[in-house]
């Protein structure tokens, strides 16, 4: 083969050995530095390499190594606030340790099932994240059987590393402030996802909390005290809402499980002219970017920087830094704005 013949294309690592003379597994040992080739040889490497421009490849470097330089990251809603900017945090500290990710998008609980059935991470990563992902039994020991570094976001689970908020107690903290204010019929608006049997586990921990801060207050939860929405997001907020304007009894106060949620409840109150504050006020949860265009009140969690915090942990334990689990719980805090204050009945007149 001329050299014109060999520059016509991307050269390849047969034709770097085929120059040098040597076998394919000798110029990646050569290029990678593997103190088991002669210093001569590795010079002719060199030298065959640079001739023909050639670039090794994470995939013909991970064939000797054992190691793909790729991270797989899992996700049930890829295109939500949460899922998205937690992996947006997690992809800019792996980029910038040289990794590429591989993401999985499930959408479904079906789906969800369809890919552990068929466990697309084997032997394609070198180390898994998971994102607030709802995992059985089953699921989890068929991660565990990748024999591979995994990490979690937004849950909990025994015996891996995890990154995540303290959700009962974020819930609770948007009633004790509502409390505060002097309210005393408070409803929470209960997220219910397009698919109820993923069952996350921040849900379940967020109606916890909310239980908890009203019976601390002296406010017991009835079954009319959770109106659970019945579509993801917005939409399924302003329904809720609207089914609350259509019920028996009308509280002074909302807590939303999520803040998507609360901009849905703001836009029903808006379209029937009742005030926020001065009639009821609203409190998400999250921090969500629009948040603060409609003024809401909210309890904030740091997304961006669980996703990195969970791709550093997943780091140090793929390099073996982090020889044992741990549980990062990370800060919330309440972000007041102008969708709260005291209820009616106690405001002074005039």
């Amino acid at each position: 083969m001329s050299s014109g013949a060999r520059r016509s294309r991307h050269a390849s690592i047969v034709d770097v050995a085929a120059l040098a003379g040597v076998s394919a597994a000798t110029v990646s040992r050569s290029l990678r530095g593997h103190s088991n080739v002669s210093a001569a040889t590795r010079q002719r490497v060199i030298e065959a390499a640079r001739e023909l421009s050639y670039v090794i490849s994470p995939q013909a470097s991970g064939l000797a190594s054992g190691k793909t330089g790729t991270i797989g990251v899992v996700v049930p809603f890829v295109t939500r606030w949460f899922f998205a900017n937690a992996v947006a945090g997690a992809s800019d500290v792996l980029r910038d340790a040289g990794y590429d990710l591989l993401l999985h998008h499930l959408g479904s609980a079906s789906a969800r099932d369809r890919f552990f059935e068929r466990m697309p991470l084997a032997r394609r990563v070198d180390a898994v994240l998971t994102v607030s992902l709802p995992l059985s039994e089953e699921h989890t020991l068929a991660l565990r059987a990748l024999e591979m570094p995994l990490v979690t976001v937004g849950a909990a689970m025994p015996g891996l590393s995890s990154v995540r908020v303290d959700d009962v107690a974020a819930a609770s903290s948007a009633v004790y402030h509502l409390l505060h204010q002097g309210h005393e019929k408070i409803v929470m608006i209960a997220g219910f996802d397009d698919d109820s049997d993923f069952g996350f586990a921040s849900s379940r921990d967020r109606q916890r909390g909310f239980q908890q801060a009203m019976e601390s207050g002296g406010l017991p939860v009835g079954a009319q005290d959770i109106v659970v929405a019945g579509a993801y997001g917005i939409e399924g907020g302003a329904q809720a809402m609207t089914d609350l304007l259509a019920g028996p009894r009308l509280p002074t106060a909302i807590v939303a499980e999520y803040d998507e949620l609360a901009i849905g409840a703001l836009r029903t109150l808006r379209r029937a002219g009742i005030g926020v504050p001065e009639r009821i006020s609203v409190v998400g949860i999250d921090d969500h970017e629009m948040s603060s265009v409609v003024e809401l009140t909210t309890v904030a969690q740091p997304v961006r920087e669980e996703g990195a915090t969970a791709a550093q942990l997943l780091l140090d334990t793929v390099h073996g830094r982090l020889p044992t689990p741990v549980d990062e719980v990370l800060p919330t805090r309440l972000v007041v704005r102008g969708s709260t204050g005291s209820p009616v009945a106690q405001r002074p007149a005039g």
